[in-house]
């Protein structure tokens, strides 16, 4: 997950018209080191905190469901996390870096989530609403002057930006739908010890097993109606 919310970041600034204007978008940590190799105007979105939201956190399972209708998994709860990251602009001078970081945070401000459209891989399929908050207090994250000691770096100018995206729960497969009923037969033996022919206790709709009994192949019906609930999806 957190890989796939790395590209809908870089994709949304790319959206800014960042890359087509020639600055490069990059999840590198600004380091000392980084920024004495760097040649090129450049935003830096780098990721420094993730924490679960455990007020989010559900219980229980769901259920998905193949083309036909029939039961293929269970799945988990998808469990919350918020991911931090630090925005900054690197240029020659401080103006060129100030008017970058005015077009980040002009891009970033116009969204509440992330866009579906730029959403890949499990954050896709999920299909729930992956926040977008930029500048917001983020008081239980680090300090940006904690962030930028870790790093060895000089303090500068920079975006706080929380994302929180769903993990997506484990998923378990569903044994396959029963196809055959039980067939109950009883039958009772002759004088010359052949079995009569024996008769159905129950399932009297249901074909006789055969020699290869329920273990032969068999066509696979119709999936049994059902209501649809609210979170189900299929693959």
């Amino acid at each position: 997950m957190i890989h796939e919310v790395d590209e809908g970041l870089r994709r949304l600034l790319g959206e800014a018209g960042l890359e087509a204007s020639g600055v490069e978008v990059v999840l590198d940590a600004p380091t000392r080191d980084w920024a004495a190799r760097r040649s090129a105007p450049t935003v830096c979105a780098f990721l420094y905190d993730i924490r679960e939201d455990a007020t989010r956190r559900g219980s229980g399972a769901g259920e998905v469901y193949d083309e036909d209708g029939h039961l293929i998994a269970r799945r988990s709860p998808p469990r919350w996390f918020e991911l931090t990251y630090l925005v900054t602009a690197w240029a020659n001078r401080p103006q060129d870096e100030h008017r970058l970081l005015s077009q980040v945070l002009t891009c970033l401000v116009a969204h509440d989530t992330l866009p579906a459209r730029l959403l890949t891989g499990s954050l896709a399929e999920l299909g729930l609403t992956v926040g977008l908050d930029t500048g917001g207090s983020g008081l239980d994250a680090p300090a940006a002057s904690d962030v930028w000691s870790a790093l060895g770096g000089e303090l500068k100018a920079s975006l706080g930006v929380r994302v929180r995206a769903p993990l997506a729960g484990a998923s378990a497969a569903a044994a396959p739908p029963v196809t055959e009923g039980l067939v109950v037969r009883a039958a009772t033996r002759q004088d010359d010890g052949e079995p009569a022919p024996g008769r159905r206790l129950q399932y009297t709709q249901v074909a006789d097993p055969g020699q290869e009994g329920f273990t032969g192949p068999r066509e696979r019906g119709p999936a049994p109606a059902r209501r649809r609930r609210r979170g189900d999806r299929q693959p």
